[in-house]
């Protein structure tokens, strides 16, 4: 089978190295696979992989005419049997490209937290969680598949040595550390990233604890402000923003806990260590048996109520840090859970007999439904360079950054 893999972006986060770790094992089980996207920092990880990469035009409307045509002769070039775009963006590209020009059977993979409209109902979608999958079959037309986020269990494992990476960063071995890896986003990423720093600073007079975050992004300014306020408070070293690192499972071994969300939490526990979950608006649970159901139905993210503070998440990391026995316990049981149920041994087989179903059941594109999402596609693409609109999230993004790096969290918005 000839597939092309066409992840969201190549920056480093969850979504764009399952697409490259699920692409790297369909080749290991004899396929032909390309990876093509805008060049970005995994394109490193491409390579090692062992995989083909091909770049995209830099065209930056989603979809873009440039892309659409590039697809349609690559499909023809390459002799595509199947493309699985992830996220809608490439999906729409390889939809009116590859799908409708060539008649190249499409695949899109959703990892976001909600179901786009904009993604034609004919379109096969695999999505992260049970629930997202049941909502998408209300609306899609073709078939829906449920597949969690893989994680490589051979390459994190709980044999990782983290002692070189504490020593990197000065942490002393009395030093109870707490690990987050992370991009420094603004939307999904900065609420949880602030009540975490927050957290820290109510525990650092309890524990001699260090957070080190992992990571890099467009909040970084703001996140550097708040922490230096925290060491400014405590006369120490509490909070350390350490930037990003292609690689960071010595930082997650190293971490006497782990705060995450998404690939990030499941890979902290595949490497052994007991994790807290996070999401937004003050959501945060320890991953343990009695909330193993709450995160398979629902994803390792949540949302919730908005009145949750720093000090409940205070509380889940120190329960953690209290105990030895219970974080050694839940480190073994998360080891166990990812490598039964996440793995990506388990997920790669099942990839690829969904490739073979969809391949058997090419879609059938009706004329209403490609002028319907051409013409959300176009709606949204206008909403999103409407000069008032940009103007409106610009001062809602300074709002949030200014309120991150100083003030009280969660900061009082005018939504639009």
């Amino acid at each position: 089978m000839r597939i092309l893999v066409y992840p969201h972006d190549l920056s480093i986060g969850g979504s764009q190295i399952n697409a490259v770790d699920l692409a790297a094992g369909a080749a290991a089980a004899g396929h032909d696979v390309v990876v093509y996207g805008r060049p970005g920092p995994l394109v490193e990880y491409i390579e090692k992989r062992g995989l083909r990469f091909i770049p995209a035009h830099p065209h930056r409307y989603r979809p873009g005419l440039p892309r659409v045509l590039e697809l349609a002769r690559l499909a023809r070039h390459e002799r595509l049997d199947l493309i699985h775009a992830y996220e809608w963006p490439p999906c729409l590209d390889a939809y009116f490209g590859a799908g409708l020009i060539s008649g190249v059977p499409l695949l899109c993979t959703v990892l976001s937290m909600a179901v786009m409209p904009n993604v034609p109902a004919s379109v096969p979608l695999i999505m992260g969680t049970e629930a997202l999958g049941e909502a998408a079959r209300r609306v899609q037309s073709a078939d829906v598949w449920v597949l969690e986020p893989p994680i490589d269990t051979l390459q994190d494992h709980p044999g990782i040595d983290g002692r070189a990476f504490r020593r990197r960063h000065g942490i002393a071995d009395d030093d109870r550390l707490v690990v987050v890896v992370s991009r420094l986003a603004i939307d999904l990423k900065l609420d949880a990233l602030v009540r975490t720093i927050d957290a820290a600073d109510l525990l650092a007079t309890r524990h001699r604890i260090r957070l080190l975050i992992v990571g890099d992004g467009e909040a970084r300014a703001a996140l550097d402000a708040r922490a230096a306020s925290v060491n400014r408070r405590h006369e120490r070293e509490v909070v350390t923003l350490t930037g990003a690192e292609l690689d960071p499972r010595e930082a997650y071994a190293a971490g006497d806990a782990v705060i995450g969300m998404g690939s990030s939490a499941l890979r902290a526990l595949a490497i052994g260590r007991p994790v807290v979950v996070q999401g937004e608006h003050g959501f945060s649970e320890v991953f343990e048996p009695a909330t193993l159901a709450l995160f398979i139905r629902q994803g390792f993210f949540g949302t919730g109520s908005g009145e949750a503070n720093a000090r409940r998440l205070a509380q889940q990391v120190d329960r953690l840090l209290g105990s030895t026995a219970l974080a050694d316990e839940l480190g073994r049981y998360g080891r166990r859970i990812v490598t039964e149920r996440f793995s990506l041994e388990r997920a790669v087989p099942i990839q690829l007999d969904i490739y073979d179903k969809v391949m058997r059941s090419p879609a059938g594109h009706r004329l209403g439904e490609v002028l319907r999402s051409a013409r959300r596609a176009l709606m949204l693409e206008v909403r999103n360079h409407d000069p008032r609109r940009k103007r409106r999230q610009t001062a809602r993004e300074l709002a949030l950054m200014a309120a991150a790096s100083q003030g009280c969290w969660p900061p009082t918005i005018v939504h639009e």
